[in-house]
């Protein structure tokens, strides 16, 4: 780890939970739709609509990797079924970003980030569509790579080229922090990144897969993980 000048990070699951960030924002979205769009809920149910995501998935597989395309497109699918206008779309959507941005960052996430953006470029890589600077954690980054941005979504190694090209560093001097295994670490491993699995729940790493070349349980872990590449840094400034 002594050769890494840039990091590039997940969001969900690695700075956060998402898993209740999500079942929120679902929530907030359906009472909207109650209140202002009753026909939807009263046609569709969440298992319903999810469905009917994979079929817009389908219909359009060069956009699956556009969370916000296929969400708003469900919304004006289930508009039309029941005869609305589909010009409410936006205001819906507004409504579960809001929640989706609503995120409590895990308790060394602030500290950790700050300390790691003075010595290595710090670059998101996320397949999801959390706003970072509504979330705060904006500052720290030098750039923030998506799916969307980039066309495609992790575990393909596109995406991850282009946090490399951001980074302005060879691959092997990168290393990529994330929560998934095949759609972190193993995404990471085929671009030519070092790796640090992100293990918060004490899981088994599978073992058909290629194994990461370290594992945290924690940001804090990380900067410890990383310390003689800060030590070196700090030395040199």
């Amino acid at each position: 780890m002594h050769r890494i000048r840039a990091i590039t990070l997940d969001l969900d699951d690695t700075l956060w939970e998402i898993g209740p960030v999500i079942r929120r924002a679902e929530a907030d979205l359906w009472a909207w739709l109650e209140e202002n769009y009753p026909k939807i809920p009263a046609a569709f149910t969440p298992d319903v609509s999810l469905a009917l995501r994979q079929q817009v998935i389908e219909a359009h597989p060069h956009m699956a990797h556009d969370f916000r395309f296929l969400r708003k497109t469900v919304l004006t699918e289930m508009a039309a079924t029941v005869g609305y206008r589909a010009d409410f779309v936006e205001d819906a959507f507004a409504v579960f970003d809001v929640a989706r941005n609503d995120v409590e960052l895990f308790p060394d996430v602030v500290p950790v980030l700050q300390e790691l953006s003075v010595c290595f470029r710090l670059i998101a890589v996320t397949n999801g569509n959390a706003n970072l600077d509504t979330i705060g954690i904006r500052k720290y980054f030098h750039a923030v790579v998506t799916a969307v941005n980039s066309g495609v979504a992790k575990p393909e190694p596109k995406i991850f080229h282009k946090a490399v090209q951001e980074a302005g560093v060879e691959p092997g001097e990168i290393l990529h922090v994330g929560d998934h295994p095949e759609s972190d670490v193993v995404g990471a491993t085929n671009a030519g990144l070092r790796t640090a699995w992100m293990n918060r729940n004490d899981a088994e790493w599978p073992e058909h897969l290629p194994a990461p070349d370290a594992t945290v349980s924690s940001v804090s872990e990380l900067r410890d993980l990383l310390a003689v590449a800060i030590n070196r840094i700090g030395s040199t400034r």
